[in-house]
């Protein structure tokens, strides 16, 4: 489950790598092949739409059947394991629209 995550990571990290690259003030010369790099990376790049897509619909179902931690009688390990799984999943759902923004 980490890899996929790991790989998220790392297209998102390239894409904002890409998008300061071409907001950077550069000479025309180099400006011409910051932007040959970047229409050649987009391509590629096309297929982490539906990935992050997947993913957020993987998270809302995780989201709706999972157990919830609401009663008395959670001990406090289940209620910090059900809050670990939250931040988690903010942060996936973060990293996903993230990827979606970048691309775009």
């Amino acid at each position: 489950m980490a890899l996929q995550w790991m790989i998220l990571a790392c297209v998102v990290a390239a894409e904002a790598a890409v998008a300061v690259m071409l907001t950077l003030p550069a000479p025309r010369a180099v400006r011409k092949q910051i932007v040959g790099l970047t229409s050649m990376l987009l391509q590629p790049f096309a297929g982490i739409l539906p990935f992050a897509a997947f993913q957020l619909l993987d998270i809302y179902w995780k989201n709706e059947h999972r157990l919830m931690c609401t009663s008395e009688i959670c001990t406090a390990d289940e209620r910090i394991r059900f809050e670990k799984s939250i931040f988690k999943a903010q942060r996936n759902v973060i990293l996903c629209v993230s990827a979606c923004l970048l691309y775009w």
